[in-house]
Formats: structure tokens, C-alpha cells, sequence
């Protein structure tokens, strides 16, 4: 059963009661209305620790102006019981001032530079500060041993990897597996504000992902790729704010880069969807 905190000072002692029996920790970060994709860097997380905390917090500083922070979907008691048939042990549900004592205006702020200038930097000013501020915090409030992070928000991972390691935070960074609907549709909180004739043509992204590691493999030019894949998506609909093929790094890519990282964003309709996939380039004789 999954115990429900929403006090730091009970967080707190809760954590040094475990770390005083030796107990490992591992924390699964989200802003809530979880679904099987969550659910699975829970189970990921309880493999590789003694207990599992879990957070739900709806983040004000990484929605940008475009975004609808307040529409963001809130299900708090779906959340708790599916976080308990996981095996967590902690649900930690801070409220905004909680979080941001002094107000969310008036937060100190983590920048993590470089990684966050392209793609969804590119496209979404000032969300990984966001990101990065709010990880922070909650890596201070949980001081866990391992965090699990889902491998769909391939450039946020890698903010996290960069703050991380830059800050010398004592934690363990585990990427998660992207959990993909039958037809290949990642899973999304935002996969539910799609139309049903939406959520059939939403499939296109992983299929365009494909196509390009496809063309890559057969040797065309990058620049080719991710030319033909917007065309492609456009044709289906979509409006597309990149598809790209990046080194892992998320760095250009080059003729003789071969761990590369086939990303997508797009709006369909209202609803903004993200994926993305590894894929390596071997060498042509």
C-alpha cells in the first residue's frame, strides 16, 4: 500500500528512517495522471533499490506561455492506486508553495546550459529551466540513490543526465524504455486530448521514425531524411516543429557519427506529441 505524503517534514523523516536501516532509495518523478509507461519506471525503480518514492507535482515554471498549465490533466486518485499496484512505497505530492516557498516568481533557478538551446529548447523557452529547477528541489527533498527517468523525453533525460553530473548530485541516473501502445503510439498523458480520427493518423510519428532510421541505414543523406520525413507528416496532418537526426549527445550528427537519435515533435490538432528512436548506422563496405 502506498502511503501519501504531502508534508516535507514527514518526507524527510520517513527518508532517514530508511537510510538509518541501510535502505536503498530510488525516486520516480512525474507530474501525475500516470499510465502504464509511468508505471513501468516504478517497477524499474523497485529493481534496483529497498524502497520507492514516487512524486506527483504539476510544475508551473516549465509551462511556457503557450501551454495551459492550468489544463494540465490532474487525477490524483488514479495515480495512488496505480502507483500502489506498482510497488512504491512513498506517493510525494508537495503543493506549489511547498515547492516554491517563496513563490514560484521568485524561485531561485537552475539553468543547464547547451543541451537545452535545440529541439524542444528551441521550441519551448525557458522548459528545462523549469525542468531542471523542479528536479532539483525534489532531488534535495527525497535524496534518493537512483532516479528513473522515462527514454520519450529523450532531450529532458538528457538535461537531467548533464545537472546531474555538473552539480555532483549523489544519484544514479536510469534511463526507462519508451512504452508504446499495440500500434506503436507512445504512451502520452496528452495521447487522451486526441479525436478519435486523430489518434489514428498519431501513429504516422512512429512510423516516420522508422522510415527515417530506415533511410539513414540505406545510406541517404541526413538532411534528406528529416526533409522527407516533415513532408511526410505534413501530408498526414500534423504541424510539425522538427524532425531531426542528432547524435545521441544531441549534437549535429556527421557522415561518420553512427549512435544517432531519430527525434519528432508535432502538433496534431491542439495536442503537441513527442518521440523519438535509437538506431545505429553501420558502417557500408
Amino acid at each position: 500500500m502506498t502511503t501519501i505524503i504531502d508534508e516535507l517534514a514527514r518526507l524527510r523523516e520517513t527518508v532517514r528512517g530508511w537510510k538509518r536501516g541501510g535502505g536503498r532509495i530510488a525516486f520516480v518523478p512525474t507530474m501525475g495522471n500516470l499510465h502504464a509507461g509511468h508505471f513501468s519506471l516504478v517497477s524499474l525503480a523497485r529493481e534496483r533499490a529497498d524502497h520507492v518514492v514516487a512524486s506527483v507535482f504539476v510544475n508551473p515554471t516549465q509551462f511556457g506561455p503557450q501551454d495551459d498549465f492550468a489544463r494540465y490533466p490532474r487525477t490524483p486518485q488514479h495515480d495512488a492506486d496505480g502507483l500502489s499496484e506498482a510497488g512504491c512505497d512513498v506517493l510525494w505530492m508537495p503543493s506549489v508553495d511547498t515547492m516554491y516557498p517563496f513563490g514560484a516568481s521568485n524561485a531561485v533557478r537552475v539553468q543547464v546550459p547547451g543541451v537545452t538551446d535545440v529541439l524542444e529548447g528551441a521550441h519551448r523557452p525557458g522548459h528545462f529551466d523549469g525542468v531542471a529547477t523542479v528536479v532539483a528541489r525534489l532531488f534535495l527533498q527525497v535524496q534518493p540513490d537512483v532516479a528513473v527517468f522515462g527514454r520519450k523525453d529523450y532531450q529532458q533525460l538528457a538535461v537531467i543526465s548533464y545537472l546531474v553530473e555538473e552539480m555532483s548530485f549523489p544519484v544514479a541516473i536510469v534511463p526507462g524504455p519508451t512504452v508504446r501502445e499495440p500500434d506503436g503510439l507512445a504512451m502520452s498523458s496528452r495521447n487522451q486530448y486526441l479525436s478519435p480520427s486523430e489518434r489514428a493518423v498519431a501513429t504516422e510519428i512512429h512510423s516516420t521514425l522508422q522510415s527515417m532510421r530506415a533511410a539513414v541505414e540505406s545510406g541517404d543523406a541526413l538532411a534528406d531524411v528529416e526533409t522527407a520525413a516533415e513532408r511526410r507528416l505534413n501530408e498526414a496532418g500534423f504541424d510539425v516543429d522538427y524532425a531531426a537526426i542528432r547524435r545521441r549527445d544531441l549534437r549535429g550528427a556527421g557522415d561518420q557519427d553512427s549512435q544517432l537519435v531519430a527525434l519528432i515533435a508535432a502538433k496534431l490538432g491542439r495536442t503537441r506529441l513527442i518521440d523519438n528512436l535509437e538506431f545505429e548506422r553501420h558502417a557500408r563496405g
